[in-house]
């Protein structure tokens, strides 16, 4: 990463473009700026020890502590980086950017009458240290206490064929992972991904539109530069019900004929880059959740997932349900655990019938892995998918 060994680097490519009989041209280099910066910092993390931030620590651990007697164990971490990224192509466009980013974290142990519940939460931004304030730490304090009664009382209900609400916000991850990758070029280049032939027809509810969007200010997603020095922008892969982008890389842009849209990222300087995403969610529809809610009679709300299993190619998942509840006759009734949401991506996408008003982007620390690990984020309002398999008793 130092000049001396760039430009041995840039001589051992220029050498083997020359074995593989490539002709060997001077590039006139032109540097490139980005429009906005999206994440200008006021105090970089490289200048702040742990004299600084462990205060911070403590503070948030004792607001925690404090907001509940059942509380066991409290774990709380923080991780603070700064990446310099100096980019030069072969269209001799030079770019440089400084990325940073903050993580704090939060994991705690709740104990009642002998049983034990688990919550964790988290708060990513690319940002400075002055992403540390105390009404974040009271905001995380407050979240990770939330529900917990529901947690304790919650039944694993009888499982079937019904209808699922996913409450706004984090339950996002769905559409990232049983959907979002479905719409990553070089799946469908390669003629992996459902929608492989698909562009341009209608895939699911009008009122749908489905982003993957760079620009949000400090958003953990946010790029000002991908990694091949494209311009982070905002990408429509649906607009009302219609397919109408996928997410490139160069080479996915080439082999399509249409420009790049920014999803050309990589882990670091070891990894080619190739098309991922960024902040993915559903824009909001016009349904009020309440009215949501209340159109089913028999279901499951869902507020938040854990781990779950995709098939990126065919878009069969399975899902955890950390937290929700049952519905019964437009009410949410009996809280619900260990059950598992079982459906096909793009079919979920089309039995959508209901979009809510009230999108949340969700700003915990999502990480996507394709071989490689990339920082993103998702969101979602609520939504109502016709029928779903819900794994119980």
């Amino acid at each position: 990463t130092d000049p001396r060994s760039m430009a041995e680097a840039a001589l051992a490519a220029s050498k083997i473009a020359e074995r593989e009989g490539g002709a060997v041209e001077a590039v006139h280099c032109k540097t490139v700026t980005a429009p906005k910066d999206r994440y200008s910092y006021e105090s970089d993390w490289r200048s702040s020890d742990a004299t600084r931030l462990v205060p911070w620590l403590e503070m948030l651990e004792t607001k925690i502590a404090a907001r509940d007697s059942r509380i066991v164990k409290i774990i709380v971490s923080f991780s603070g980086q700064v990446s310099d990224i100096l980019m030069f192509n072969s269209l001799g466009e030079l770019t440089f950017e400084t990325r940073p980013m903050g993580t704090l974290s939060a994991s705690v142990v709740f104990s009642q009458n002998g049983t034990i519940e688990n919550k964790n939460t988290s708060r990513s931004y690319r940002a400075g240290t002055e992403m540390l304030t105390e009404s974040l730490l009271d905001e995380m304090a407050d979240s990770i206490v939330s529900g917990i009664d529901d947690r304790f009382a919650a039944k694993r209900p009888k499982g079937g064929h019904m209808p699922v609400v996913m409450g706004a916000g984090a339950s996002g991850i769905l559409l990232h992972e049983a959907m979002g990758h479905a719409f990553e070029a070089d799946f469908n280049r390669k003629g992996q991904s459902v929608f492989s032939e698909k562009m341009g027809q209608k895939i699911c509810d009008g009122s749908i539109s489905i982003v993957d969007d760079g620009t949000i200010p400090f958003n953990r997603g946010a790029i000002n530069f991908d990694d091949e020095g494209v311009q982070g922008q905002k990408t429509y892969m649906v607009k009302d019900g219609v397919l109408t982008s996928y997410l490139h890389d160069r080479i996915s842009a080439g082999f399509y004929g249409v420009s790049p849209t920014g999803n050309g990222r990589r882990e670091s300087f070891r990894y080619a880059p190739v098309p991922r995403m960024r902040a993915t969610y559903m824009e909001s529809g016009a349904a009020d959740k309440d009215s949501i809610i209340a159109s089913v009679k028999k279901g499951i709300y869902v507020d938040q997932f854990s781990n779950g299993e995709v098939q990126i190619g065919e878009g069969d998942f399975t899902f955890f349900v950390k937290s929700g509840f049952l519905i019964e006759d437009g009410h949410l009734t009996q809280p619900v655990k260990d059950i598992n949401i079982i459906g096909n991506g793009p079919q979920a996408l089309a039995d959508i019938v209901e979009v809510g008003d009230d999108l949340q982007i969700d700003n915990g620390a999502w990480t996507c892995g394709k071989g490689q690990s990339c920082p993103v984020s998702c969101g979602i309002p609520t939504v109502l998918i016709n029928k779903l398999t819900v794994g119980g008793e």
